[in-house]
């Protein structure tokens, strides 16, 4: 297995404000920016969801959230509803993807090989963060991928594995996968109490960390990371960015009431 320290040059038309995920050679995939698109979307009604926010489940305007999903959807070569979404609640639930559904889950499977009748194929599947790690998942090639929300709880309780072990009972050989992390908080920006880390550390030792002003924290990227090479995953591209550093991303610890980031993952069809 490999972990490489750097993601691809940007997806086939896309604009210059996503930042593109290293998926191999058959698969796409890319993490947004707050700015991306900004000037070509409508001013939301709150400032705090200025700039493309994905996110339906905050306080946003809908429209301003559609129009966001809008111009994601023309920015990565899709047309509308080509991506799915999931209602995300911190759990380890690894569902498929399907055209009109947003299942209750933290993991999103989309198998291009998969008809569904009366259906235009799917092309992409979504996650959402704000500090959380967004992942990106694609097999070899290119026809199984994966978007998985795993934030500290999601992370402890196995989602990572769980979504790894789907695309397996699928056909994709681990070795040959590759996998991108977003953006999301840092071990060293993300404070915790002690007990928490040290309840975390027992289930998940990589993700223990200390802040920069040298307090307990914890690093959930670590922690899929490990989790990742464990499985067996034979590519790995680790995150560049901290959410609560770089304010080029939504952050909840930073910001509180905010928007969401999407790392966008795109089969081969």
């Amino acid at each position: 297995m490999s972990t490489t320290g750097r993601h691809d040059e940007a997806p086939e038309g896309a604009a210059v404000e996503l930042l593109a995920a290293a998926l191999g050679p058959r698969a796409r995939g890319c993490f947004t920016t707050r700015g991306a698109g900004a000037s070509r979307l409508p001013a939301p009604a709150d400032e705090r969801y200025t700039g493309l926010n994905l996110a339906a489940h905050v306080d946003d305007d809908p429209a301003h959230v559609a129009a966001c999903r809008a111009w994601l959807e023309e920015a990565v070569g899709l047309g509308d509803g080509d991506i799915a979404w999931m209602n995300q609640v911190h759990s380890d639930v690894v569902a498929r993807a399907e055209r009109g559904s947003a299942p209750r889950a933290d993991a999103l499977v989309l198998d291009a090989r998969a008809e569904q009748a009366g259906f235009r194929p799917l092309r992409g599947a979504g996650v959402l963060v704000a500090d959380c790690v967004p992942l990106l998942l694609a097999s070899a090639d290119g026809l199984l991928v994966a978007a998985v929300h795993a934030g500290r709880r999601g992370m402890l309780g196995g989602v990572v594995a769980r979504a790894v072990e789907e695309m397996a009972s699928l056909g994709a050989d681990p070795a040959g996968m590759s996998a991108a992390i977003g953006p999301s908080i840092c071990g060293r920006c993300y404070e915790v109490p002690e007990s928490m880390r040290d309840e975390a550390a027992a289930i998940e030792p990589a993700c223990a960390a200390t802040t920069s002003w040298g307090t307990p924290g914890l690093d959930v990227a670590a922690g899929v990371i490990a989790q990742l090479q464990r499985c067996g995953v034979g590519r790995i591209a680790p995150s560049q960015w901290c959410t609560f550093e770089d304010e080029r991303f939504f952050s909840y610890r930073r910001e509180g009431a905010t928007g969401r980031l999407a790392g966008i993952v795109l089969t081969t069809i």
